[in-house]
């Protein structure tokens, strides 16, 4: 699944259009390497998200195409 739509899918960020902008603005890292809105996301992956001057660091443990908004919180753990 691509970064961008997985970083909606599972609501780390709100749309898809910013999670786009944050990736093309080299906020957004793969296991330590520049991530494209393309990028392709795995189970296991570690993703870095640059929110201003806070760092935040999250593992991939489910990559689905649709999921409910209760079950969001499900596909990836803080690190």
């Amino acid at each position: 699944m691509r970064v961008d739509k997985f970083l909606k899918v599972s609501r780390i960020i709100k749309r898809r259009t910013m999670a786009n902008q944050a990736c093309t603005q080299g906020r957004v890292m793969i296991n330590g390497k520049l991530a494209k809105p393309g990028s392709e996301v795995n189970v296991g992956d570690k993703i870095e998200i640059h929110f201003g001057d806070e760092v935040r660091t999250y593992e991939v443990l489910d990559v689905s195409e649709h999921v409910s908004k209760g079950d969001a919180a499900s596909m990836y753990r803080i690190l």
